[in-house]
Formats: structure tokens, sequence, C-alpha cells
């Protein structure tokens, strides 16, 4: 075994208690440490172990998040900026663009878009990429989010499409829009979460209430009324709420039907007109 293999098995096996994808992570931190990316990192390894590779592994053995560590994040087809204070995207939130594609299957696609939570702006901007005609508008209560949602948007090419303001959730617009995504926080405050996601990210972007319901609470009534007709409102909700959010959605006149990420699980509601 090579010296670059033997320190990446190495680092896997030290982040196993923290990762699903250990050989990934520890990729992913030799990657950065070089300052190359995955790929090349692949495709010409080093004959030698970078300095400073030790510590970022000593970051991802103690559970912070990968993407915190190289300050970065795939996600859809965009290459996103992530710091302390947003969420890190994950590809199970990839399932709200999966239904929006399929929705507007055969038309022009949405014209505006609306991401309601947006933090980093992965979903906006991922929805943005998707359709190049289309603009949007990104609300989040936390001013550090939206600045580096903003950068996202500008290092992307796709600032002139791309609108950010905070808010609470939809109070204060007054518009509809074709297409609304949304991942609001859907965890109880008495949830489990995998290690380091509890110590290192935002609990406002986590934990809604003692049944995790508290946001879609607040933004059940405001759907209605952000909704252009044969428009798609995709929301994200956590695997055992499927039910319980549907029944706090499905109303004015909008009906619920549930998205199954690609494990199959319960992972989004797609509301639209009835």
């Amino acid at each position: 075994m090579s010296g670059i293999s033997s320190a990446l098995a190495d680092a896997a096996r030290r982040v196993v208690p923290v990762s699903d994808t250990p050989l990934l992570d520890a990729e992913l931190l030799l990657a950065h440490a070089l300052g190359v990316d995955r790929e090349q990192l692949l495709l010409d390894p080093p004959d030698d172990i970078p300095q400073g590779f030790e510590s970022l592994v000593a970051r991802r053995e103690h559970g912070e998040p990968v993407a915190y560590i190289v300050g970065r994040r795939a996600f859809w087809t965009l290459e996103l900026e992530v710091a302390p204070g947003v969420l890190v995207p994950r590809p199970d939130s990839e399932t709200l663009l999966d239904s929006a594609v399929a929705h507007f299957e055969g038309s022009a696609g949405p014209k505006r878009i609306l991401d309601l939570g947006t933090g980093s702006g992965a979903l906006l901007l991922a929805a943005l990429d998707q359709w190049r005609q289309s603009s949007g508008l990104g609300v989040d209560s936390s001013p550090a989010a939206l600045a580096i949602a903003q950068r996202n948007a500008t290092r992307l090419g796709l600032a002139d499409r791309a609108e950010f303001q905070i808010g609470d959730w939809g109070h204060g617009i007054d518009e509809r829009f074709d297409l609304i995504l949304c991942n609001p926080p859907y965890v109880a405050v008495t949830g489990e979460l995998g290690p380091g996601v509890a110590e290192h990210e935002p609990h406002e972007a986590l934990f809604a209430g003692d049944d995790g319901l508290e946001a879609l609470r607040a933004l059940a009534a405001q759907f209605p009324r952000l909704l252009g007709q044969g428009g798609l409102a995709a929301v994200e909700i956590g695997f055992e709420q499927a039910a319980s959010a549907a029944s706090l959605l499905a109303r004015d006149g909008l009906s619920a039907r549930l998205a199954r990420d690609l494990a199959g699980r319960p992972r989004a509601l797609l509301l639209t007109w009835v």
C-alpha cells in the first residue's frame, strides 16, 4: 500500500464513528490540504502527505462537518460555499428539485421562484441554474446565511436573477410564485441527529419545537397566498411526518402529495392547487 493510500485508509478509519462516508471524507480532506479537487487527487495522487492533513482529519474526527472544514459543498449541479452558521446542504433536499423538474416537464418552467429559509441559497440557486429564464427570491432570518447566499450567487454568475432578503418566512411578501422551495427546520427538540450535527450546525435551521412541526404551522397559512395557479410548493419534511405535515399544509384549496427520496423515505410534500 502506498503512503497516500495508507494515509487515506487511516484517516477513514478514524472518522468512521462520525461519518457514513469515511473514505470520501478522507479524500475530500486530503484534496483540500493539497489545494486540488478530489478528481485530480484520484487521477494524480501525490508522493507525499501534505502538511495540514492531520489537523483536518482531527477536526473531522471530532464531528466537524467536512463542508465547514473545506468551506464548500456540492449540491445538485453546483458547488456552494458553506460555513458555520448556515445549514450544510444535503442530497436529501435534491428531492425538492427532482419533484419540481417533474412538475414543470414539457413547459418553459417556473418564471418566478421563492426559497423560504434559503440558507446558503442552495435550493434557489440550483433552480435558477436549472431554469435559465427564471428569477427568484431567497428569504432567511439570518444575515450571516444571506451573506453566504449572496456570495454564492455572485460566484456562480446568478446574482442578476437572484435576490435575497432578510425576513420571517413569507411575511410581508406580496407576490405569487410559480415555484416555492422550502427546507424548514423539522426536528423535534428531543430528536436524534447524526454525530456532530447539533454540535456544529445552526439550531434555528434544525429544531422546530416539541414535535418538529412548529415551522410548518407558521408556514401553512402562507403557502395559499404565495403560490400561483399551476405552480408547485415543495416542502421538505422529516421521514416520520408525512401524515402530520400533510394535515397542516393541505388547506385553503391546496392538496398535498408525498415525494420520497432516493432511499425510499418520505422526504417532501408537494403542494398544488386542487
